[in-house]
């Protein structure tokens, strides 16, 4: 046998399919721990802080990450803050089902639940404000084949008007219009109505989640241009909560 003719007694065919083998599952391990970052350890009804359900990769090591506006977010942590919700238990079992207390709209509870998003404006690749009024950008315009919504009723799903459309939001990331904005009686500024909870007519804007009085309720942004990303999971979990709250009939069985 010549010096280094290993694959004479060796099948390397064999070795190289192993170690494929060995390769992948340690991929899948990798992988699925990574995946756990975010949303762990998960809350359960047993556990009543006194265990962590993580299951099998376990959590791995906190990792700090640099985002490209200077923050750092070290994850996973404990320290993420929890959207609150206000809601009870239905009955003393486990996997109970919860009904909101107080105003369901704005609990946090099942379509009205929102992320604690970081309460800063989001921004596109070149650190710019990603939404925007129309009348912030003068560059942009409406197509003149599209509808302009701009000062139509908007129409509740009780077939009252909530208010009036006032300009759009465009998403300059996307290059589409993200919310209408909207003059309603009685609320202390304008408010936002997300275009994909919004049906544009020739001559009205049909909401279909929420009541025409309801409208009031949405809730405000701190400043008149600019919107945070923790106000747009509050603005859009107060139309998801009323998809199922904003008529006591909307949370009782169909049949």
């Amino acid at each position: 046998m010549q010096t280094g003719a290993i694959t004479q007694y060796i099948d390397v065919a064999q070795l190289t399919l192993y170690g494929f083998w060995i390769f992948f599952a340690g991929l899948v391990y990798y992988l699925h721990q990574e995946n756990k970052r975010e949303g762990y350890p998960l809350e359960s009804d047993r556990s009543g802080g006194r265990i962590d359900v993580q299951g099998y990769p376990p959590i791995p090591r906190p990792k700090t990450y640099h985002l490209r506006d200077g923050r750092t977010v070290t994850v996973p942590t404990r320290a993420l803050p929890v959207a609150p919700e206000r809601a009870r238990l239905t009955g003393r079992f486990l996997g109970a089902p919860i009904e909101p207390e107080g105003d369901p709209m704005t609990a946090g509870v099942g379509p009205g639940a929102w992320a604690e998003r970081p309460d800063i404006v989001d921004t596109t690749a070149d650190l710019q404000p990603r939404l925007l009024p129309l009348r912030a950008l003068p560059a942009l315009t409406i197509d003149p084949q599209d509808p302009d919504p701009r000062g139509l009723p908007v129409i509740g799903a009780d077939g009252a008007v909530g208010g009036e459309v006032l300009d759009l939001w465009v998403d300059q990331a996307e290059m589409l219009f993200r919310y209408l904005e909207l003059q309603v009686p009685g609320a202390a500024s304008s408010v936002l109505l997300p275009m994909n909870f919004a049906r544009v007519k020739a001559n009205r804007v049909e909401v279909r989640s929420i009541l025409g009085a309801q409208f009031a309720g949405v809730p405000l942004l701190r400043h008149p241009d600019r919107i945070t990303m923790l106000e747009e999971e509050k603005v859009m979990a107060y139309y998801g909560a009323g998809t199922l709250y904003a008529t006591p009939r909307r949370a009782e069985p169909l049949l």
